[in-house]
């Protein structure tokens, strides 16, 4: 007697694998008599699926059934057989949508976690390699996996991450942004505490570092716990070219960052309170450019980075072809609009111009994001007092930075607390041959490693 669940199983497998071995050996071979033998029997030379399990309690098959598992059952036995026959339809891999890649792997994660479970199987074939299985969501009952390469990974790093996930209580989790909510230690920050990616060799290099990696079904973004600020400004192309072309990459990076934060603010701060500051043909170019507004720099300001936010926003909820149109032209229409106007000063345009370009220069969106909410603190506190403004709002974000932890780990790490250690892969990349030792602050059990970093 067999009883699967039709939707979400592959019935090829059904037939040849389970049906069409059972009808064939029992008409030709002579079974146990005894019922527990003949399930025995079936299960050892009979049902030739690559993944049966014997399962005792209608818990341990429940969600197996609803997955796409087929149930084979016995009369008088106490046991079914629990076979994996799963076959829902999935995308191919392609290359990753969110995340460009210029040198490296071609293959991004997609929708079906076994196939996801293997990219990552490909990139590390160490056997120390654990994919812990959990269920999330009361009512959609999805597969989670927590994965981590066991003899490198922290005990208590890994136990709090598994606690965490024990502790989320909701009905559905359609993407690894429940799960990244739920284990984020400060939701009132503005900083992505977990890392999302869709490429596996992301994954797999966090995995040798000590970090944990959390899969869902039916996502093609995986999780990577702990983040720090530094891995945010890291790409793993960084990895793939030489050491002198991949420092001189992250040195512009790390003033892209400077520009996409600071940029709009001073010149409010300059033109608003310390013009002096200024050489003075800079001075009187400026304020040629502006004769005519009729609005201070700070309300210029704010103006022109709503509009830049608004058609952001516009471009990507639009199709790809039509939304980049929007956002090439949009700006350029607008930005020449509004001076031709004389609302805003070309000077403005072209800060914000530089502004955006600098805020794509960052190679984690949400860190790009957490860049424009600050840069609006920054205005404000231009505007309100100058240059001493923003050198007070500067204190409270590295205040907040330094406080800040992701999953009990220093966010600010190893800029503070300090690790002279970590500096050779931080803000410049040694050469490869110089970086055999996984980061001191993930505390690892082995902290020899001839691996490159994330």
């Amino acid at each position: 007697m067999r009883w699967c669940e039709r939707s979400g199983v592959n019935p090829d497998l059904v037939h040849s694998n389970i049906m069409k071995n059972v009808q064939h050996v029992t008409e030709r071979k002579q079974l146990p008599e005894n019922p527990k033998q003949l399930l025995h029997t079936i299960f050892l030379e009979i049902i030739s699926a690559t993944d049966v399990k014997i399962a005792k309690t209608i818990d341990d098959l429940f969600n197996d059934l609803l997955y796409g598992n087929t149930i084979f059952l016995l009369d008088g036995v106490d046991m079914v057989l629990n076979i994996n026959t799963a076959g829902w339809e999935g995308r191919q891999i392609e290359e990753p949508i969110t995340e460009g890649v210029i040198r490296g792997p071609r293959e991004g994660f997609v929708e079906n976690l076994l196939t996801n479970m293997m990219l990552v199987r490909r990139h590390i074939r160490d056997p120390n390699l654990r994919f812990d299985k959990h269920s999330i969501g009361k009512r959609s009952k999805k597969y989670m996996i927590v994965s981590y390469v066991e003899g490198i990974v922290h005990p208590e790093l890994l136990q709090e991450i598994k606690r965490r996930l024990q502790t989320i209580d909701m009905d559905d989790a359609p993407d690894t942004g429940y799960i990244e909510e739920w284990l984020q230690d400060s939701f009132l920050s503005p900083f992505p505490q977990i890392t999302n990616t869709e490429r596996p060799d992301k994954v797999s290099s966090a995995l040798l570092q000590g970090k944990v990696a959390i899969l869902l079904d039916g996502t093609p973004f995986v999780l990577i716990a702990p983040a720090t600020f530094g891995n945010a400004l890291q790409s793993p192309e960084d990895y793939y070219e030489r050491f002198v072309i991949a420092t001189f990459i992250r040195l512009l990076r790390y003033l892209a960052a400077f520009i996409a934060i600071f940029m709009p603010a001073l010149y409010i701060a300059l033109l608003s309170y310390q013009p002096g500051m200024l050489p003075t043909n800079l001075t009187i170019s400026i304020a040629a450019a502006r004769e005519g507004v009729p609005f201070p720099p700070f309300v210029e300001a704010i103006m022109m980075v709503i509009t830049m936010e608004l058609l952001r926003e516009a471009g990507a909820r639009l199709p790809k072809t039509i939304g980049q149109t929007i956002g090439i032209v949009g700006g350029l229409v607008i930005g020449d609009a509004a001076v031709s106007a004389g609302i805003v000063s070309p000077v403005m345009v072209v800060i914000i111009a530089l502004n955006a370009v600098a805020s794509f220069a960052i190679p984690e969106y949400s860190l790009g994001i957490s860049f424009r909410i600050i840069l609006l603190g920054f205005m404000i506190a231009a505007g309100l007092l100058g240059i001493y403004g923003i050198i007070l709002a500067y204190i409270m974000v590295n205040i907040h930075i330094v406080n800040l932890k992701s999953v009990g780990v220093p966010y600010s790490a190893p800029f503070g607390p300090f690790f002279k250690g970590d500096w050779n892969d931080l803000v410049m990349r040694a050469p490869l041959q110089t970086i055999n030792r996984r980061p001191v602050y993930m505390q690892t059990k082995d902290d020899k490693s001839g691996n490159k970093g994330e």
